[in-house]
């Protein structure tokens, strides 16, 4: 099989792309997969690290707003039909498949006007601009949460598959779980509570965590918190004005990146987070019960639609992101692990929106564009 997946920008449109290569790959090792992204996003770092050709084309957002730089988007992106086009001719692919990005308009419109079946992955519960524009053309829409189906108009298939992720759930024994926290210098009895804004930190769920390290109201809870690469030395900083020092504050294990995420997810009790697609999928899959602080002002507030999924469940409590503090953490937190069989139930619930089998949906839906 030859395949080209369009994915480009952040981690959330391009992991899902490499999962679904890897499957094909297993599935049919002698198969021929290269990327189309662009020169500014993740994808030329995550791509060529898992092993496949990128090639990268032009391929802008654009505002509504009339500007010189506006139009110079636009000409560069009408410019990447053209390179994506031919790519396509070159490279004579059996299906073109896009998984999120503002690549997937050019590259799916040109497979389509050269009558190559076409795939579109959404991982977002509230569709993104390329699916709602290339709906009609695209062969087969795949989603990641059943809540995007009556948003996604014109389409001639949709499927529910959920998102492919590499995290699953690991049923450690106590005795495992033990020594892992012992591994990670942390206590073995307190709750968990684990703490990310993604590979570059959040800064408002920042300023809340170190509120609540000031004011030392985590004394029934520790919390493992992944700071980002960039903000962890403002937020050493910030504790050195208090003469405290990041490594040693009570209840509190504080690093720029977590390495082993699978790991510490499965011996978390609680998470806080934003409410990227993969995210979701992940605590979902997990079984976690989860405090998510949607990020704001992107694009058709589809951070806050993902988070509702959760909640609507039962899974997750939703703060918003301009009412987030340290103390109504502190509080959703304690009215969280105060109450065991809240938070058994709440991971119950997550998991009512977790898709089994998602690899191997998505690959037959592939083979069966694929004649």
């Amino acid at each position: 099989m030859k395949v080209i997946i369009a994915a480009a920008g952040t981690a959330g449109h391009i992991n899902p792309g490499i999962a679904i290569a890897n499957k094909i790959k297993q599935e049919e090792p002698k198969s021929q997969i290269m990327f189309i992204g662009t020169e500014r996003g993740l994808e030329n770092d995550l791509v060529p690290r898992a092993g496949y050709e990128l090639k990268t084309v032009n391929a802008y957002g654009l505002s509504k707003k009339i500007s010189i730089e506006n139009f110079k988007r636009i000409l560069k992106t009408l410019k990447g039909y053209g390179e994506a086009k031919k790519i396509i001719k070159e490279f004579k692919p059996d299906v073109v498949i896009g998984t999120g990005g503002y690549i997937c308009g050019s590259t799916i419109s040109s497979a389509h006007k050269l009558g190559i079946p076409t795939l579109l992955h959404e991982s977002n519960a509230f569709p993104g601009t390329a699916i709602k524009v290339e709906a009609k053309k695209t062969d087969c829409i795949l989603v990641s949460f059943e809540d995007a189906i009556p948003r996604i108009k014109n389409a001639k298939k949709i499927v529910y598959t959920g998102t492919p992720t590499k995290l699953k759930k690991q049923n450690y024994s106590l005795e495992q779980v033990k020594k892992m926290k012992q591994e990670m210098n942390i206590d073995t009895i307190l709750p968990t509570i684990l703490v990310f804004g993604g590979s570059q930190g959040a800064q408002k769920i920042n300023e809340a965590i170190v509120s609540i390290a000031k004011n030392k109201l985590n004394d029934n809870y520790q919390i493992v918190w992944a700071t980002g690469q960039l903000q962890y030395d403002n937020i050493k900083a910030e504790f050195l004005k208090e003469d405290l020092n990041i490594e040693y504050i009570k209840n509190m294990k504080i690093v720029p990146y977590i390495y082993n995420m699978e790991e510490v997810m499965n011996i978390s009790d609680v998470i806080v987070s934003r409410s990227g697609a993969m995210t979701i999928t992940e605590i979902s899959n997990l079984g976690k019960p989860s405090i998510l602080i949607p990020l704001p002002n992107v694009s058709n507030d589809h951070q806050l639609y993902n988070a509702k999924a959760l909640q609507n469940v039962g899974g997750a409590k939703i703060i918003l992101n301009n009412d987030l503090t340290g103390e109504l953490l502190d509080k959703e937190i304690k009215d969280i692990i105060n109450n065991p069989q809240k938070m058994r139930d709440m991971g119950k619930c997550a998991s009512k929106i977790a898709v089994s089998d998602v690899e191997n949906k998505i690959y037959n839906e592939i083979k069966k564009l694929v004649k």
